[in-house]
């Protein structure tokens, strides 16, 4: 049974109707997905890869494809376009003529390039390419959001019969990307997570700076870290409720969060959790995953000018659909 959040989710993209490029369009997986996507309404799907190739996979996955528009970067018109944009996108980094010729027909490029020039509004990967060679592309193309310096991940997790954080939901971060964010992108990390809760969950931040610490209670090197994104995050945006350093039970539970940090705004109510490195987070959304039975949505990226989303490539047809449709939903934002 799907949750309340991902029907909210699911509902967003239905009416929004953007359109999401899947590159992985040789993988019966992806296929899978995009039939499913079409049928449901969630969004319009581009389909890029060699026509052969999603030919191949359609025929293997029995999967309609026929609702979907497809796009080989070889034989495109847009081909010769695409490649002089990215050459003078990425001039000033050395790109060649022939450089940008290659590129423009990876699939992850082409991809980018059309949400570049309006032909999509943003783009899932991941189920056979890793986190890199997604984030690169759309780094290159399309680059960050406006006054924002950092990409990162987050997980919404949605933990079963839970009385914590917004009934059981909560937003991870970060979980997938930054290894060891100093201060300033901790503080970063946290305000984009603030800004994905309210704009894609709909819930109202209340953000706990995680540590081993709580308000003092230890004193070392990696707790500073935290202290001083916390200083520095509340200063930024004042208007998110938001404190740390806090120990996970501070954070959840509301009789410990009132003996360990009193007054705190955030100390026992937490929805989102910002973890001091990726050691910690990747680690704890994993363990809530499988002990918890809890469900676990992304890596999602944050902190992009349009929406560029990460897979596991242990993803199924269902994860894909899920991560277009929040792709979808921030395409929205």
């Amino acid at each position: 049974m799907m949750s309340n959040v991902m029907e909210s989710v699911y509902a967003r993209a239905r009416a929004a109707q953007k359109t999401v490029v899947l590159p992985e369009a040789d993988d019966v997986r992806t296929v899978t997905a995009a039939e499913r996507i079409v049928k449901e309404g969630l969004a319009k799907v581009v389909l890029v890869s060699p026509l052969w190739k999603i030919e191949a996979a359609a025929k293997e996955a029995g999967a309609d494809i026929s609702g979907c528009r497809i796009v080989d970067p070889a034989a495109s018109p847009e081909r010769d376009r695409f490649a002089a944009t990215l050459l003078e996108l990425r001039r000033h980094k050395g790109m060649t003529e022939g450089k940008a010729a290659e590129l423009v027909l990876d699939p992850l490029f082409f991809g980018c390039l059309m949400v570049h020039e309006g032909e999509a509004d943003g783009q899932v990967s991941g189920a056979t390419h890793s986190t890199a060679d997604t984030i690169r592309p759309a780094l290159q193309v399309l680059g960050t959001a406006p006054n924002c310096g950092l990409v990162s991940a987050f997980f919404v997790m949605i933990v079963p019969d839970c009385e914590y954080g917004e009934d059981g939901v909560f937003i991870y971060a970060d979980c997938g990307l930054v290894i060891n964010p100093d201060a300033g992108q901790l503080a970063e990390i946290a305000i984009q997570s603030a800004d994905t809760m309210r704009s894609l969950l709909g819930f109202e931040p209340r953000v706990a700076m995680l540590s081993l610490s709580t308000k003092g209670s230890a004193k070392d090197a990696i707790v500073d870290k935290v202290v001083e994104a916390t200083r520095i995050a509340k200063e930024r945006r004042p208007d998110i409720s938001l404190d740390g350093e806090l120990q996970g039970d501070a954070a959840l539970v509301d009789w410990i969060g009132k003996k360990k940090a009193p007054g705190s705004p955030v100390a026992g109510k937490a929805n989102v959790l910002i973890f001091p490195d990726l050691n910690s987070g990747n680690i704890a959304y994993k363990l809530t995953e499988r002990l918890a039975k809890a469900k676990a949505y992304g890596p999602v990226l944050q902190g992009l000018c349009s929406p560029v989303n990460d897979l596991s490539r242990g993803c199924d047809a269902l994860d894909i659909v899920n991560v277009a449709a929040i792709t979808a939903a921030q395409a929205t934002q």
